[in-house]
């Protein structure tokens, strides 16, 4: 497991780390939509350098330990990640609509300035969301068990575990969830129906085909990203002991997908039948040999 683990590491931050780069060094990657997947790539890698190096540790160790404050601080940076995630995908389904839905317009609406302003709200946002909730979750009294079933810590784990008063803490949850899941998932949702609907109105089958070709990778890792997150909050933890028991396990794996497993495909599924980008990483890594000779 632990090399399983390292693997997974690796592979996350070298492949985020040749997007990065590829946009960076190649002048026609310099568009908006590249310029939020960049954006995307450094939050992966942040959300991979949360929980595997701990969990490599822990396996290394033989043990599973977490100190309060450690487990504090996974809390707070794995909020600012979750949240800064959603709203960079919404960010990403406003660009693919202008460009598809408004295309005489997308230089003008959305521009460099608009593009950084974007991007701050998405890292803003989650800064201040990290910090409210974590903050709340930071003052509980935990008096009982201390064993969370995930291999990081989380907010509603935490909770669950709290001997105090927790009403205040999943009212943040709820409108947590609603602000930043529910709403930035139905603007996704939203977009793309006004995406499809343009889509359908070409005449043309292979620049029909050419289109949506340009939003299927952002609509893969929205499905995945967002499939994930539903299928987790919204499964039911109620019932006999032995049906909380398999829920937990379920809610492990499906956390597990999201936050180790999704950071590391995003590179390949945004690599994938993606020509400019396939083209920017050959470039990008014959680059590197180049001055590896030299």
């Amino acid at each position: 497991m632990l090399v399983i683990f390292l693997i997974i590491f690796l592979m996350t931050v070298v492949g985020n780390s040749l997007i990065i780069l590829a946009v960076r060094i190649n002048c026609k990657l310099q568009t908006p939509m590249y310029f939020f997947l960049s954006n995307l790539s450094v939050l992966e890698m942040c959300y991979t350098s949360i929980t595997i190096p701990n969990i490599v540790f822990s396996l290394a160790r033989g043990t599973n330990v977490i100190s309060f404050n450690g487990c504090i601080i996974q809390v707070y940076l794995f909020t600012l990640c979750a949240t800064t995630e959603c709203i960079l995908l919404a960010c990403m389904a406003c660009d693919r609509y202008v460009a598809i839905c408004r295309p005489l317009h997308y230089t003008v609406i959305i521009n460099r300035v608009v593009c950084l302003c974007l991007a701050a709200l998405a890292w803003l946002s989650g800064i201040l969301n990290a910090t409210i909730n974590t903050v709340v979750t930071a003052g509980l009294w935990f008096c009982g068990a201390n064993s969370i079933e995930r291999l990081y810590c989380e907010v509603q784990p935490l909770i669950r575990l709290s001997c105090s008063d927790t009403h205040i803490n999943y009212i943040l949850v709820t409108l947590s969830g609603a602000v930043f899941g529910a709403t930035c998932l139905i603007f996704i949702l939203t977009s793309y129906v006004f995406i499809l609907v343009t889509i359908f109105k070409i005449p043309s089958r292979s620049s029909r085909k050419k289109t949506f070709s340009t939003c299927a990778s952002h609509i893969t890792v929205v499905v995945l990203y967002f499939g994930a997150l539903i299928f987790m909050y919204l499964l039911p933890n109620n019932g006999s002991s032995e049906k909380k028991t398999s829920s937990q396990k379920i809610d492990s794996i499906i956390s597990m997908i999201y936050a180790i497993m999704i950071p590391m495909l995003n590179p390949i599924i945004y690599s994938f039948r993606n020509q400019q980008i396939i083209g920017a990483l050959k470039n990008t890594i014959l680059l590197f040999q180049k001055k590896g000779f030299d």
